[in-house]
């Protein structure tokens, strides 16, 4: 069975499960919230942007730039975690995922309904993240005109009720080209549009040769990659098929925007410093911050601050 990407009209978010509509409460486990506990319009029925990645602390940081940026009371520096109360995930209006497609598939499942219940519309969601490159120098942002598998193919496959089910990873193209635009406003890194290769593994998977097992040659592993550079593969990490795929079938445009780390076409390991790598996470979030901007009609987002670095 395979299931593709349909935007959803009037701006709303969409899911895609009659058995709610029979539920009298539905409680978001994983986020500490719920729809007889929270007043979930009021606390979140404004939001446009949400913007989502890996580490807890990068996003901490992230929302606290945001706050600075965006002009808003106070100094951002006793924003609360509205997940306070589980350990799963942390959200701050801005929030992290976790590594890999079965945790960032937890979170949409639960930050999809939430959107819905609280009858947010025109939401617009990035996803915000590291991965190796492809062919890129490390410290290259890649903005994803699509998300592909490790067969190059763009397309996420999950298995329900024994059954393969085959989803389309359709990413929003006037949104790829407005990201792009945005990073004339910071223009001291560069960046690039590309295909992104979503893996289940940090090693294998990646053709990696460093892990606890590993089952192919060097030469084997560099054929594979540059099999994933000729077919347009820029970056490598792991959420973006599922990202694509559940964004895209309720309604939601969605981006991808990741910093590469390192080049694999030249190695495996991430030897930068803790302080370049800090410098390079920073990256994507200075150029969704000058996306962000540009959509609210606030200044010029040139040389703009960079997040703390905690």
């Amino acid at each position: 069975m395979t299931e593709t990407t349909r935007y959803s009209g009037g701006g709303l978010v969409h899911i895609k499960n009659p058995h709610l509509e029979a539920m009298d409460e539905d409680v978001l486990y994983h986020l500490d919230l719920g729809t007889k506990t929270h007043d979930l319009p009021a606390m979140f029925g404004d939001v446009k942007f949400v913007c989502v990645g890996g580490s807890p602390n990068r996003m901490r940081a992230f929302a606290q730039f945001m706050h600075k940026e965006l002009g808003l009371e106070g100094d951002g520096e006793e924003l609360a975690d509205i997940c306070a109360g589980t350990d799963r995930y942390a959200m701050y209006r801005v929030g992290p995922h976790g590594m890999g497609i079965p945790s960032v598939s937890i979170m949409l499942h639960e930050l999809i309904k939430l959107l819905h219940h609280a009858k947010c519309r025109d939401v617009t969601i990035i996803r915000i993240g590291t991965s190796g490159g492809l062919g890129v120098q490390a410290g290259s942002v890649v903005i994803t005109d699509r998300a592909v598998d490790a067969r190059f193919q763009p397309r996420f496959e999950q298995v329900v009720l024994g059954d393969v089910v085959v989803r389309g990873t359709d990413l929003d193209g006037g949104l790829v080209e407005e990201l792009l635009a945005c990073s004339e406003a910071v223009p001291d890194f560069p960046t690039l549009v590309g295909h992104t290769m979503c893996t289940y593994d940090f090693y294998e998977g990646q053709g990696r040769l460093d892990g606890a097992l590993c089952s192919f040659s060097n030469e084997k592993k560099l054929q594979y990659l540059k099999r994933a550079h000729d077919a347009g593969v820029r970056n490598i990490e792991m959420e973006s098929t599922a990202f694509a795929a559940l964004c895209g079938l309720c309604g939601l445009r969605a981006a991808v925007v990741c910093v590469t780390l390192l080049d694999r076409l030249e190695g495996d390991q991430i030897r930068a410093s803790h302080e370049v790598l800090q410098e390079y996470q920073q990256r994507p979030q200075r150029l969704v911050a000058a996306f962000i901007q540009r959509r609210l009609g606030l200044r010029a987002a040139a040389g703009n601050t960079r997040p703390s670095s905690d």
